[in-house]
């Protein structure tokens, strides 16, 4: 059974990512308040990014891999700015850092 996962946009502005194996039909629910608290509090939802999977268990996964994405990276992802993803997702931390700089 196929799988979509999807990023609304909430009438606050934020966002609201989900996976679904009937994308209207989620959406609708969505729209009407029968979807997510964190939707119901914020309508009008707008879809504004989706992808497709063969099977709902792989929409799922996505799902909660960009559910744990800073705003900014799942910008990219909507933008389809490509190397702004890769740069949202290097890692920035002092191992990593340390690695970047040049030993005198």
């Amino acid at each position: 059974m196929k799988g979509w996962m999807y990023i609304l946009l909430c009438a606050d502005g934020s966002y609201y990512t989900g996976s679904t194996n009937n994308l209207e039909r989620r959406i609708a629910q969505h729209q009407i308040g029968e979807g997510a608290n964190h939707t119901k509090k914020r309508l009008p939802v707008k879809l504004i990014y989706y992808e497709e999977y063969p099977r709902i268990d792989l929409a799922f996964y996505r799902e909660k891999q960009v559910q744990g994405w800073s705003r900014k990276k799942k910008e990219a992802l909507i933008n389809g700015w490509d190397e702004a993803l890769k740069k949202a997702a290097e890692c920035i931390n002092e191992t990593h850092s340390r690695f970047l700089k040049k030993e005198p």
